[in-house]
């Protein structure tokens, strides 16, 4: 039998993804631990597969930032949300199929599956949580009682609850029987950025643009932990499956490490040479991904988890009582307080570039797309012109890339900007189509996608205007949902309200006939 290290491992940079030619803004582990996906300013996903040497491939058909993605529990599909204000369901593999998803009237910020994989939660820019059905590929309801943009949105491991938040600056849970807000936490500095559940469900963290981090248990609704370990905004943060441990990443280009049995930051890693957007454990743990401004994708090996869950587990047991406070992982924690940054925290700077293989060789699958037709419920690209390979989606230099990005991916463009960029994407179509067709010709490769061509612009004209209309008409359903909803909350009052009186005239009722029938009955006799 091994001898486990008493010792923590210091966690070390396994790979490095490069291929995206913008930000990346999100990233998340195939459940089968042999991908990986990525999403980025540049509209494309990637799915980065971690054998050595092995392919990657590059999934175009987004009009705008690719905002969050995630597989789904099995693995067998992943979800994209995006600013183009839709939601794509792809199949990770050569085919490249993907499923469009329409029903929020303005930029999506985020997207994940519930556990069971049935069904989908968005967040967006017009102030709703949507829940989606994966199966029948259809909206099906709204939560809309946040007053400002959602950024996050998660379900419990259950499926019983929702957990969002944004820049309103609080953070709601939600039934999703019931369809009602049952808890609101308000008391952040700035937008909320990121929340999601831990393993259990028992808790959820939130973090914040004033780079605070917070812990909340659900069984009292209490803050049990607050960490304040970084100096700019935290853009994401992951749980590591055993709810030991936390990883975050900040606009201070560091990516930190929590311990949250002890209640302190044990590693702090310099790999991004720009801001952090995302952060995510593998299912097993073993593995976490960084993204960020520079444009890469950096895999670490996790090492610092040296505890073995099962023991973890069975020391939890030795220590519950019949009746334990609120705490993580059954282990009771200390009173809520703040963490300081401490200069006993672990920096790594990794010199390596990659210690596993060269740049893979990247398969295109698509093409960036103007216009949708559905065909059998499916959704078939019309491609068009792209830019060449050697030049950066936006059409802007290197330099000016990374910075730009992060300001488009965190809504705070200019509409000048917005029209420099719309523009140099149209001087940059054209060229490279050609080349790359032969190069695929050259190896006999054929293009993944059915191409429909030929379309009159008629056609397309009618279908923008077409998805225009439905755009508003999904808005007006949402209003209307909400005027009901507050119809419905008058009337419960008023008939309440009715109900007292009735009850208040019944009992004076009585009242009054009790006196007069004992006024009756005590009337004076005389005796002569």
């Amino acid at each position: 039998m091994p001898i486990m290290a008493s010792v923590m491992e210091d966690p070390t940079l396994e790979r490095h993804f490069k291929g995206h030619k913008d930000a990346v803004t999100c990233a998340d582990f195939n459940p089968n631990c042999k991908q990986l996906a990525s999403g980025s300013v540049d509209k494309s996903l990637m799915i980065w597969n971690l054998a050595p040497k092995a392919r990657a491939f590059r999934f175009v058909g987004h009009q705008d930032i690719i905002t969050a993605v995630q597989f789904s529990p099995f693995g067998n599909l992943v979800a994209t949300s995006s600013k183009d204000r839709t939601v794509r369901l792809w199949t990770p593999s050569i085919k490249g199929e993907s499923t469009v998803f329409r029903a929020h009237t303005a930029a999506i910020r985020s997207v994940a599956f519930s556990h069971d994989g049935q069904k989908l939660v968005t967040g967006s820019d017009d102030k709703s949580v949507k829940v989606w059905s994966v199966h029948r590929q259809c909206f099906v309801y709204s939560l809309n009682q946040h007053t400002n943009w959602v950024r996050c949105a998660r379900f419990s491991p259950d499926g019983r609850l929702i957990a969002s938040c944004g820049d309103d600056r609080s953070v709601r849970l939600w039934d999703t029987s019931t369809k009602h807000c049952i808890n609101c936490f308000t008391d952040y500095g700035g937008s909320a950025t990121f929340v999601d559940f831990n393993s259990s469900g028992t808790c959820i963290a939130s973090s914040g643009a004033d780079s605070s981090l917070k812990i909340w248990d659900l069984r009292t609704n209490k803050l049990i932990q607050h960490y304040q370990v970084h100096s700019a905004g935290i853009n994401s943060f992951s749980f590591h499956p055993s709810n030991n441990y936390l990883i975050s990443g900040s606009s201070d280009r560091t990516v930190k490490i929590l311990d949250l049995l002890e209640g302190r930051l044990i590693y702090t890693l310099h790999g991004h040479k720009g801001a952090v957007l995302t952060v995510a454990f593998s299912r097993a743990g073993d593995f976490f991904a960084s993204g960020g401004a520079d444009s890469q994708v950096l895999m670490w090996r996790t090492n610092f988890d040296t505890k073995s869950y099962q023991n973890v587990l069975q020391q939890n047991c030795r220590r519950s009582t019949p009746d334990p406070p609120p705490h993580l992982s059954d282990i009771h924690p200390r009173v809520p307080h703040l963490h300081h940054p401490q200069p006993t925290a672990i920096h790594i700077s990794p010199k390596v570039a990659d210690t596993l293989s060269t740049d893979p060789h990247v398969i295109e699958l698509g093409e960036t797309i103007h216009n949708t037709t559905l065909l059998s419920g499916r959704t078939r690209l019309t491609p068009t012109q792209a830019a060449a390979n050697s030049h950066h989606s936006n059409g802007l230099p290197a330099r000016h890339v990374v910075s730009s990005g992060v300001e488009r991916w965190t809504g705070e463009e200019s509409t000048g900007r917005a029209d420099l960029i719309a523009g140099s994407q149209t001087g940059a179509s054209g060229g490279g189509r050609g080349r790359r067709e032969e190069e695929e010709e050259e190896r006999g490769q054929t293009h993944p996608l059915e191409v429909l061509s030929g379309h009159p612009r008629g056609l397309n004209s009618t279908l923008r205007h077409i998805v225009q209309q439905l755009d508003i008409l999904t808005q007006t359903v949402s209003v209307l949902e909400e005027r009901l909803t507050l119809t419905e909350d008058k009337l419960k009052d008023c008939l309440v309200h009715q109900s007292r009186i009735l009850k208040d005239v019944r009992a004076s009722g009585e009242r009054r006939r009790t006196e007069s029938e004992e006024t009756d009955g005590s009337s004076p006799v005389l005796f002569t």
